[in-house]
C-alpha cells in the first residue's frame, strides 16, 4: 500500500511539473498547441478543418485599425502576424471572380494585402488604395509559425507544430475563406509556391528530397534529391534554387537544379551564405558575411559572371520584382561587426535599425526608397518582404515587434 501511494505522488509531481512546464512556455502566446477535435482551430493529422468563416468586421471591431503614417506608408496591423503575406493586384480572379467587383465593393483597381494575426490565426485582407480592412476567415488557428500565400491569394499553405512534445510538424493547405483545405505530408522542413505549382522539401539525417505538385496537391514528382540534410530550396524559373542552410561558421553553397534533378554549383564557398532567386531565374541574389562584415553580390544564372552591389543586407531581408528589374531590402544603417551574421540574428540576438532600399539590376544602382526612421518613431528590421505584381506596393514585417506595413512605391 505504501509503496502504491508512492508512486502515485511521484506521477502527481511529474505531472505538475509538466504542467508548470506548459504554462511557463507556451500560455498567453501564441504558442504551439492545437485546438482540440470540434472547436474552430487548425485540425490535427487525420482530421480536417473545422470551424466558421467571417465576412467584413463591423465598425469599431478590428482588433488592429490600419494607421496611415504618411501619404504612402501605412501600419496595417500592429502584429505580432504571422511571417508570410501575399500583395495581389485586384484585377485578377480571386474566388472565380474579379476581385475588383467582390473587394469592399470597389471598381478601382487596387492592391489587396492577405496575412494571419498570428496569435488568433484569422485571416484578414486590406485593400491598399482604399484603406479598407476585411476579416476574410475567423477561425481560430492558433499556433501557425509560417505562411506561404498562393499568388493570387486565394490559398494558403500554413505550418504548425502539434504532438505531444511538439515535435510535428504539420502543413495545411488552407483556403483564404478558412473552408476546407488538405493536410501535406507531416515534418516538411519547407514550402515554397510557385505560380502554378508548390515545392515541398523533406530532410531527414539521409538527405533532403524536393517534391513539385499541383496546388491542389495532385501530379506530385520529384523534383531532385541530395544527400546534404541541411539545405533550403525554392524555385528559379523553371529550375530551382538549392542552397545549405547558413551559417556565418560554416563555408555555404547554392546550387541550380534542373528539372531532370541535375545540380550546379552557382555560389560558395561562402560563410553565411544565404541566396534568392529572381522570379524568372535569370539572378540569383547572394549574401554572405565574414568577420561581421556582410557584403552581396549577383550571379547570372546562364554566364555564371558575377557582380558585387554597393550594399549589403542578409538576402531574407529582400525581395525582386516580378519583372527581375529591381530588388527592395531593409539595409541595416549602421550595423555592428560584432555579431555572427545572419545566425545572431534569425536567433534574435540583434537586430537591425533598416530603410527600404531599391537596387537597380541593369544599372547595378542602389537608392534609398523609404528612410523609415524618419517617417516613424520606431526602428525598422524588416523581414518577409512582399511586392505585388505590377510593383506598385511593398509589404514588410517589422521583425521588433511583428508589425505589418504597406509601402506604395
Amino acid at each position: 500500500m505504501r509503496r502504491t501511494l508512492i508512486i502515485i505522488a511521484i506521477v502527481v509531481v511529474v505531472a505538475g511539473i509538466g504542467a508548470a512546464v506548459y504554462f511557463f512556455f507556451f500560455a498567453g502566446s501564441a504558442g504551439v498547441a492545437v485546438a482540440p477535435a470540434g472547436s474552430t482551430g487548425l485540425p490535427s493529422a487525420g482530421n480536417s478543418a473545422t470551424g466558421t468563416s467571417g465576412g467584413s468586421l463591423a465598425a469599431g471591431t478590428v482588433p488592429n485599425s490600419p494607421t496611415k503614417v504618411t501619404a504612402r506608408l501605412v501600419k496595417i496591423d500592429a502584429g505580432p502576424v504571422v511571417l508570410g503575406e501575399a500583395a495581389v493586384d485586384v484585377n485578377v480572379l480571386l474566388d472565380g471572380a474579379l476581385a475588383t467587383t467582390t473587394r469592399a465593393g470597389s471598381s478601382t483597381p487596387d492592391v489587396s494585402v492577405e496575412y494571419i494575426e498570428r496569435q488568433s490565426g484569422n485571416i484578414f485582407s486590406y485593400l491598399v488604395n482604399a484603406g479598407t480592412l476585411t476579416r476574410t476567415s475567423n477561425k481560430t488557428l492558433p499556433g501557425i509559425q509560417n505562411a506561404a500565400w498562393l499568388p493570387d491569394g486565394s490559398n494558403v499553405f500554413v505550418q504548425y507544430l502539434s504532438g505531444t512534445d511538439s515535435s510535428t510538424i504539420n502543413t495545411y493547405s488552407l483556403p483564404a475563406n478558412g473552408q476546407g483545405g488538405f493536410f501535406l505530408p507531416q515534418n516538411l522542413s519547407e514550402i515554397s509556391v510557385g505560380t502554378n505549382s508548390i515545392l515541398t522539401l523533406a530532410s531527414g539525417v539521409n538527405g533532403s528530397l524536393g517534391m513539385v505538385e499541383r496546388p491542389d496537391g495532385s501530379k506530385s514528382v520529384q523534383a531532385f534529391s541530395t544527400p546534404l540534410s541541411m539545405v533550403r530550396a525554392g524555385f528559379a524559373g523553371k529550375d530551382y534554387l538549392v542552397y545549405t542552410k547558413p551559417s556565418a561558421t560554416l563555408d555555404g553553397y547554392a546550387y541550380l537544379v534542373d528539372p531532370s534533378g541535375n545540380f550546379s554549383r552557382i555560389a560558395g564557398p561562402l560563410p553565411g551564405l544565404v541566396a534568392l532567386a529572381s522570379p524568372l531565374g535569370t539572378w540569383v541574389l547572394v549574401s554572405w558575411s565574414e568577420s561581421g562584415v556582410m557584403s552581396m553580390e549577383l550571379v547570372n544564372t546562364k554566364t555564371r559572371a558575377v557582380t558585387a552591389l554597393p550594399v549589403a543586407t542578409i538576402a531574407d531581408k529582400c525581395i525582386w520584382s516580378a519583372d527581375e528589374s529591381a530588388i527592395y531590402c531593409g539595409i541595416p544603417i549602421d550595423p555592428s561587426a560584432n555579431y555572427a551574421y545572419p545566425d545572431d540574428w534569425y536567433q534574435g540576438a540583434v537586430s537591425f535599425n533598416d530603410n527600404i532600399w531599391k537596387i537597380d539590376v541593369a544599372g547595378r544602382l542602389a537608392e534609398l526608397e523609404l528612410d523609415f526612421s524618419s517617417a516613424t518613431d520606431v526602428e525598422l528590421d524588416a523581414e518577409a518582404l512582399t511586392i505585388d505584381p505590377e510593383s506598385k506596393t511593398l509589404v514588410f514585417v517589422n521583425k521588433n515587434d511583428g508589425s505589418l506595413w504597406s509601402y506604395q512605391l
